[in-house]
């Protein structure tokens, strides 16, 4: 359901409207999803070039042609749906339309081809997919494992709505004990690796790294630090409270989206998103865990670019009266 939210809200930005594939096999969050496994998983042509064929063989290199090709069709479409509208006056425009404006703009010395706009378009979905989708699952499960927690974020969100037919930024603005939830999740099981290439030559604790290394932080073992964090490996949003440390990059032992210049420029859209639709699931319904207890909940991730819940979290909604 995350996956599926939050490609079709990526897609209703920047493309216009919601696409799908024709056969209705995967949505465009499905397939970003797979390709962002495919892009953190092991394979020895990275690792050990002359041991290539070692990826033919183990099928490897067909799931990523496989996966090109269907992100590269699907794009195709979006571009070519987009080019047959080019000269009808639209009142609003979204990302495609914008950069096939700067297809070719001479007075800026702009010239995207197709293949940019592909990149561009794919960076977006890949992006801004699964990570946001990955953390308001985590969310949702750390909330169930911890009940007081859980009825902790329903109360602040029900006082703070009241019994309106809908939340709006103001009330979100409000919810400082939902953005301590959400930060929490964000330092438990934000992205595992940060991926960076030194720029010049330099030495790091006895260690010569050469320019022009790529270097992997380890963000997980960071944001899990003893050294860093009191009772390091439990959920506890408290902590955040009243507490300077944010996720922007400006603190060393929360580097969630980066930091620096190559900081994710999402933030904003990311954070705007997850609290909407967790306020929204806190304040609608209760959450049960159907045919287990909470003992039984697997919290088991699985290793990658983005931290992934080993099995999907299965909740049953019940519906809560506002008026109560």
């Amino acid at each position: 359901m995350f996956v599926n939210f939050t490609s079709n809200v990526i897609s209703t930005c920047a493309l216009g409207r919601k696409y799908k594939r024709e056969d209705g096999s995967e949505s465009f969050g499905e397939l970003a999803r797979r390709a962002l496994e495919l892009i953190g998983a092991f394979n020895f042509h990275d690792i050990v070039p002359y041991l290539w064929w070692i990826d033919v063989l183990t099928g490897f290199n067909a799931r990523v042609r496989k996966t090109v090709k269907e992100f590269d069709t699907l794009l195709d479409q979006v571009i070519e749906d987009h080019q047959q509208k080019i000269g009808e006056q639209a009142d609003k425009k979204d990302l495609v339309d914008i950069l096939l404006s700067l297809e070719k703009d001479d007075e800026h010395e702009i010239n995207l081809t197709r293949e940019n706009l592909k990149a561009i378009l794919l960076d977006m979905f890949i992006g801004g997919i699964d990570n946001s989708a990955s953390i308001m699952e985590w969310a949702m499960a750390e909330l169930t494992e911890n009940p007081n927690v859980m009825r902790k974020a329903q109360e602040e969100v029900r006082r703070i709505v009241g019994i309106k037919s809908k939340i709006d930024e103001a009330d979100i603005s409000q919810m400082d004990y939902l953005k301590c939830v959400i930060k929490e999740t964000l330092r438990l099981h934000g992205p595992v690796l940060i991926a960076r290439e030194s720029t010049i030559a330099t030495k790091l604790e006895g260690y010569d790294i050469p320019a022009k290394t790529r270097v992997l932080i380890n963000a997980w073992a960071i944001q899990r630090d003893q050294r860093m964090w009191e009772r390091s490996e439990e959920f506890v949003p408290e902590r955040f409270m009243n507490n300077p440390v944010d996720f922007k990059g400006h603190h060393n032992q929360f580097l969630p989206f980066g930091m620096g210049r190559r900081a994710c420029p999402g933030i904003i859209f990311a954070m705007a998103e997850i609290e909407y639709v967790l306020a929204n699931l806190l304040y609608w319904f209760d959450w049960k865990l159907p045919g287990q207890t909470v003992q039984d909940l697997n919290m088991s991730d699985i290793f990658g670019l983005v931290n992934h819940k080993k099995v999907n979290l299965r909740l049953a909604p019940v519906m809560h009266s506002c008026s109560s």
